[in-house]
Order: structure tokens, then C-alpha cells, then sequence
């Protein structure tokens, strides 16, 4: 069993969280809306008010988690933030993870935020985690294919813990 954070747990990072409860892991959450963490501690999720755009808001929630999931692919609000999440903003997330019990980071590649800004916060991910040689995963499933998306995220997370459990590699899930 692993602790997973899921940052952005929205309705598909709740998705997610139930589909990973049901296979043995606890699950944490983060939102930026108070409102919301009433819904995701009824759905067994430690629930965080946390920002991304805040980066010392979510990295308390690095504590005892082996993965990281960061799901900001479809993002809202003004296109300069979005493109912000996923360059100095995810540099920074990255920087702090990787000095915690982080072991294997899933980054949502594909949604809304613009194609350009994925592919750069792909690039991001993919250097760090090859640098720090650890797993992770590009989900590359379009979330406009909800049902394709919430199986796919799952069995991205399995295969990084498989990795890390046989190989301890940095190579892709």
C-alpha cells in the first residue's frame, strides 16, 4: 500500500482517489476551494486546502507520500497562470519533491491548459525525474475520454510502483 497525493483533486483526481482506495492506498487531496474538502473527506480522502499557484501550501502534503500526481491538465483562469502551473510553478514543486519520500511522480499531460505549456511541463517532469531516478508517468489519456482517462491514471500508478518496487529505475511507466 502506498499514500498517493493527488494535486488538483477535482472530479477526476476524486475519480482517481476512489479507484485508488479501492486497490489498498490511502489517498490525499488537495483543493483550492474550501468548499470541496467536505466532498473529498466524505470519499476517505485527507483532504488539503492547498494552491498551486502556492507552492509552500502544497508541500507539507509531501509528508509520508510515495507518489505525486499532478494534475493540472485542464486547469482554469487567465492563460498566463495556466501557463505558470506548468513551468516556474511546477519547477518549483519539482525542487521541493524530490528532497521528500516522493518516489514516483504522474503528470497529466494532456487536458485544456494549452498543448505547448503540457509539453513543456512533460519535458520538466521527464528531466527531473530521470535526474533524480525516480518513476514516473506522462498520461497522455485525453480527459474529455473520462472513463478512458480514470482507467488509465490508475494503471500508470501501478506500473510506477512496480518499477520502483522491482527496479528502483527512473524509466518511464
Amino acid at each position: 500500500m502506498a499514500r498517493v497525493l493527488i494535486i488538483g483533486c477535482g472530479c477526476r483526481g476524486l475519480a482517481l482517489a476512489q479507484g485508488l482506495r479501492e486497490r489498498g492506498h490511502a489517498v490525499r487531496g488537495t483543493t483550492r476551494d474550501s468548499a470541496r474538502l467536505d466532498v473529498l473527506e466524505a470519499a476517505g480522502v485527507d483532504a488539503v486546502l492547498a494552491d498551486p499557484d502556492r507552492i509552500m501550501t502544497i508541500v507539507p502534503t509531501f509528508e509520508h507520500v510515495t507518489v505525486a500526481c499532478i494534475l493540472l491538465g485542464s486547469a482554469v483562469g487567465a492563460e498566463e497562470r495556466v501557463r505558470a502551473l506548468h513551468a516556474p510553478r511546477l519547477d518549483m514543486l519539482l525542487t521541493k519533491l524530490v528532497d521528500t519520500t516522493v518516489r514516483a511522480i504522474l503528470y497529466e499531460a494532456r487536458g485544456a491548459a494549452p498543448a505547448d505549456a503540457l509539453a513543456s511541463g512533460a519535458a520538466r517532469v521527464r528531466a527531473v525525474a530521470q535526474d533524480a531516478v525516480i518513476p514516473y508517468a506522462l498520461l497522455e489519456a485525453d480527459p474529455v475520454h473520462y472513463d478512458a482517462w480514470v482507467d488509465a491514471a490508475p494503471a500508470a500508478i501501478d506500473r510506477m510502483l512496480t518499477v520502483e518496487v522491482s527496479a528502483g529505475s527512473g524509466r518511464p511507466a
